[in-house]
């Protein structure tokens, strides 16, 4: 059983030291930021239980996407560290699957905080 718990930190211990490593990607603290002032604005306009679900689950989408977007460029940097036409479309589809990503969050951001934002004008 104390090897079982010891796999479990360990496990815990390489997902930290992951978000270490990402924490060091520019896009990922622009994330961040956007995801500061999404919660900022949520205590502002005191949204809903519900909004914050919303909030919250898009911040984790778009912090998770760009997790995974990192550790594809990192995989396909080491597979082919010379530029490779094919590399290269890996690489921008990735990428792709962030935008996209971040596009419908931002929508549904402007969905949840314009109602709020009209009070106010």
């Amino acid at each position: 059983m104390n090897k079982k718990r010891n796999a479990l930190f360990s496990s815990f211990g390489f997902a930290f030291k992951g978000i270490q490593e990402v924490l060091k990607e520019r896009n990922f603290k622009l994330h961040l930021i956007s995801a500061f002032v999404a919660i900022l604005m949520g205590f502002i306009f005191n949204i809903s239980s519900f909004e914050w679900i919303i909030v919250l689950f898009c911040i984790g989408l778009v912090l998770s996407m760009e997790l995974v977007n990192t550790a594809i460029e990192e995989i396909v940097n080491f597979i082919s560290p010379e530029y490779h036409l094919k590399a290269g479309r890996i690489k921008d589809l990735a990428a792709a699957a962030v935008l996209v990503a971040s596009i419908a969050v931002l929508v549904i951001a402007l969905i949840i905080f314009i109602p709020h934002l009209s009070i106010l004008l």
